[in-house]
Parts: structure tokens; C-alpha cells; sequence
């Protein structure tokens, strides 16, 4: 199933002002109807620095719901800082900065990450 063209539209203007690099890498979230997922992205090295999703072993019997997202956030938070990491930029993928998406960018804030 393919996303639709408004929404490749929407990430491809987000992505022009936004880029990953060691020093302050790029928090990206995918979010389908069923699962949601987070990675930390440093663009400059091609490399997925830390990840998490609701398919992991603890979170896969849940449904997708905005708690599943805080926990997919604090997973991500949590993750990204055991390698070091404080600060990111948040790429929210095309989708709206609202309900899931909010729920895990203020998860990953609550447990220390800085946008």
C-alpha cells in the first residue's frame, strides 16, 4: 500500500530544511495504521544510530494507541541517549505534529532528548 502523493508532498518539503549530522542527528517517525516506529538517522554517515517500534517483543501485543506511541518514545529516548545522544532534530515524516506523533516527540522529550 502507498502512501499518498499529499503526503510524500508534505515530507519532501519537510526534509529540505531538515538534515541528520553526527552532531545532532535526525529523529525520523513512520507511522502506519497498525505499527509506528522512530529511528535516530545521522544523514551525513548513512547510518541508523538507534531505533525503536511498537513490533518490539514488550509493545507487540498492544494496540496502536497514543500510549503505545509515549512508550515508542521513551523506548527511542532512552536508546538514543545509552550512545550519547542529547540532541536531535525531529522529522516527523510528512504526518501532522499531532496525536501519535505529538505523544511519542513528548515521550522522547520526558526522558531527556532536546529538540
Amino acid at each position: 500500500m502507498s502512501s499518498s502523493p499529499a503526503l510524500k508532498r508534505r515530507h519532501r518539503r519537510v526534509r529540505k530544511a531538515i538534515a541528520g549530522h553526527p552532531g545532532r542527528p535526525r529523529l525520523a517517525v513512520f507511522r502506519s495504521n497498525r505499527y509506528i516506529y522512530a529511528q535516530v538517522i545521522d544523514d551525513e554517515n548513512g547510518r541508523t544510530l538507534a531505533a525503536a517500534s511498537s513490533q518490539e517483543r514488550e509493545l507487540r501485543t498492544r494496540s496502536l494507541t497514543l500510549e503505545t506511541a509515549k512508550a515508542v518514545g521513551s523506548l527511542i529516548g532512552e536508546r538514543a541517549q545509552s550512545v550519547g545522544i542529547k540532541t536531535v532534530v525531529f522529522d516527523r515524516g510528512g504526518y501532522k505534529f499531532h496525536g501519535r506523533v505529538k505523544a511519542l516527540a513528548d515521550a522522547a522529550r520526558q526522558t531527556g532528548l532536546e529538540f
